[in-house]
């Protein structure tokens, strides 16, 4: 069984793996169905999904009537504006089929422009704050992606008081010196007011080759099971992080299997990690280019 921590300030006990919901956006439901009695099976209590994750809040939506409380329910908004906000959020009740979810999300809030918009008057979170007055939702968060995230995150922090943040974080992001003091500070602001942390691409090998078309994710995930395991344990090794599943869903129960055992494995070291990304030609996502808006 995967181990529990306290979701920063929720009162929730979330699993250490949260389930990335988009794993379901392309999926039938008769495999949707399966991934669910893995979920069940490894005790994962936390579900990641967003109204951009194609049919992903569809194929939860026939397992709530019977597993509603079972599970800590995110969505997400991309949009920016409080009526745009407000008409996503109710979308996405109607599609999960449930009155209320635990987290509504900021989708990716990391441009400045979008980030004014948002904050500002007739913005987004105008909508969120009055959608948890209301009890659409309980609690509200920020993510994104890029190296500009963690500091964006930041500055979101500054601005309002948000429950959690979701970020990406491996060893060989944390390699860009930037990036991995913008984190480091990060997260001592969110050990400071229990802010819930939430990791992403934690088993990503690198981008595609324009030579492969088959794809389940939009980056290449590491898929040598040793150092996928020493990957999915490097994220839980740091304290107050949980790590969000890759939206390959092939990796699932590799990574829920590496997690389970993590107490039982030894701690990764640098040196380990250092040794895989030469070996498995680990190189980060984000260089500060053209991915920084994905």
């Amino acid at each position: 069984m995967i181990a529990t921590a306290p979701f920063g300030r929720t009162g929730h006990h979330s699993s250490q793996v949260i389930f990335g919901a988009a794993a379901l956006g392309g999926m039938r439901q008769e495999r949707a169905d399966e991934v669910l009695e893995v979920l069940l099976e490894f005790g994962v209590n936390h579900l990641d999904a967003a109204a951009s994750y194609g049919d992903a809040e569809l194929r939860i939506a026939p397992w709530m009537p019977a597993h509603r409380n079972k599970f800590f329910l995110a969505t997400k908004t991309g949009e920016r504006t409080a009526d745009g906000a407000r008409a996503e959020l109710e979308r996405s009740l109607e599609r999960l089929g449930v009155d209320s979810v635990d987290l509504i999300q900021l989708h990716n809030l990391v441009e400045p422009d979008e980030w004014e918009i948002a904050h500002g008057k007739g913005g987004a979170i105008e909508a969120l704050v009055r959608a948890r007055d209301e009890g659409l939702v309980r609690f509200i968060g920020v993510t994104g992606h890029g190296t500009r995230i963690a500091n964006m995150h930041l500055r979101s922090l500054e601005r309002f008081d948000a429950d959690s943040v979701l970020l990406p974080y491996n060893f060989s992001l944390l390699g860009n010196d930037q990036y991995r003091d913008d984190v480091d500070h990060l997260l001592a602001v969110c050990e400071a007011r229990n802010v819930a942390v939430q990791t992403i691409k934690s088993v990503a090998r690198g981008r595609w080759s324009p030579e492969i078309t088959r794809r389940f994710s939009w980056y290449e995930p590491i898929t040598d099971p040793e150092a996928l395991g020493r990957a999915v344990r490097f994220v839980l090794a740091r304290p107050g992080l949980f790590l969000n599943s890759s939206s390959d869903a092939r990796l699932l129960r590799p990574t829920l299997e590496a997690a389970a055992g993590a107490s039982a494995q030894p701690t990764p070291t640098d040196a380990d990690m250092a040794a895989d990304l030469d070996s498995q030609g680990i190189t980060p996502l984000f260089d500060g280019a053209d991915l920084e808006r994905i």
